[in-house]
């Protein structure tokens, strides 16, 4: 079975503030399937670096790409005429419950996760096809990517492949095993 197309946006990114948190962020998103990571806000040339390192040695996974106005890349998107278009889905602690909601997204055409940062605009609420929480209360954007990608691929989102790898780690239940190729 192919995966369907997953991107990951990730808005209002500070470069001097939330390097660690978008970094997780595509690095989840790599681990669990998804394509393609859209950094908005500050251009941050070190957090693609280090994506870039990651897939190198552990094997192509992401594409990482920078967008200048992503409320225009969205609506482009959710107002497309196009019959074959991915769902966009907002993770928002303001959602409906991410249990509820998730089977009854479509599939085949992939998916676009839109993940917010400091202050998210209203628009974006409308704008989406979904707004999904993990929970109501303050939580990690990282913990809810995680389990909405767990949800998406039915608990199977962390069985991908990776072309190209210069190292495989092996599962231990002690120390570290890593296999070189």
């Amino acid at each position: 079975m192919v995966k369907p197309n997953i991107e990951i946006i990730r808005l209002g990114h500070r470069a001097g503030r939330d390097p660690r948190i978008t970094t997780h962020l595509a690095l989840v998103g790599r681990a669990m399937g998804a394509n393609r990571f859209i950094l908005c806000g500050d251009r941050d040339k070190k957090l693609f670096e280090n994506i870039d390192s990651v897939n190198s040695r552990f094997g192509y996974g992401i594409e990482c790409s920078h967008e200048t106005k992503p409320l225009k890349y969205i609506r482009e998107i959710t107002h497309s005429s196009i019959a074959k278009r991915p769902a966009v889905v907002h993770l928002t602690m303001y959602g409906e419950p991410f249990r509820e909601v998730v089977p009854n997204i479509p599939k085949e055409n992939g998916v676009i996760v839109v993940v917010g940062g400091a202050k998210v605009p209203g628009e974006i609420f409308k704008t989406c096809d979904f707004n999904i929480a993990i929970g109501n209360q303050p939580h990690s954007e990282v913990a809810a990517l995680a389990l909405f990608l767990d949800q998406w691929f039915e608990g199977d989102g962390f069985n991908g492949e990776f072309s190209n790898p210069k190292f495989i780690i092996k599962p231990s239940k002690s120390g570290k095993r890593v296999k070189e190729i």
